[in-house]
């Protein structure tokens, strides 16, 4: 079972608060383990695009707000490692890039900060510091044990939803309504 591109939704059992009604979106899974980021819990307070870029000393151009990318907790492994999830219409002068899903692009290095910096990033981007990881057969344990349903990535969920709302949302695509899920797993 491949989930990479995949939405882990927690359930409401979910043991670890730091992943308390998240939604993450699978990048990478394969024998060796999974690799996630979360796309609804936003950064500590006070850690948005502004600071970042200040912080990672980005050369800002006037007028460039960086209003529309989000800073998110991506999960609690490597907390200082930031990662991009952006519409595919970024970068401009090289061919694109792998799709995790339609619609959306992972890219970890640098250059994407500049270029948001300098107005020239991608239209919509949230950028996620850390990641959530599983060891061999872990991600797998989990959903069997009720902390995780799972459901397909879309790109508007995962970049156009507001991060209260998407756990709601993600739930209301596979036809559950969050109100009915209960906490207790059981087998039949």
């Amino acid at each position: 079972m491949d989930l990479t591109g995949m939405l882990l939704i927690a359930m409401p059992g979910m043991g670890d608060p730091r992943f308390a009604h998240a939604v993450v979106l699978v990048c990478a899974h394969s024998a060796q383990g999974a690799m996630g980021l979360v796309v609804n819990k936003p950064a500590a307070p006070g850690v948005g695009w502004a600071v970042l870029a200040e912080q990672l000393g980005l050369a800002v151009e006037a007028g460039v707000t960086g209003a529309g990318v989000s800073v998110q907790f991506g999960g609690p492994v490597e907390p200082g490692r930031g990662f991009v999830l952006h519409s595919p219409d970024w970068p401009l002068d090289r061919p694109p890039l792998p799709q995790v899903v339609p619609g959306v692009v992972l890219t970890s290095t640098r250059d994407i900060l500049e270029d948001i910096a300098a107005g020239r990033g991608p239209e919509r981007a949230l950028l996620a510091l850390g990641y959530a990881g599983w060891g061999p057969g872990q991600l797998e344990a989990e959903i069997g044990a009720n902390g995780w349903l799972t459901g397909a990535g879309d790109a508007e969920l995962v970049l156009g939803v507001a991060n209260l709302k998407k756990w709601d949302a993600a739930l209301r695509r596979l036809g559950v309504d969050p109100l009915s899920l209960s906490a207790a797993a059981g087998r039949a």
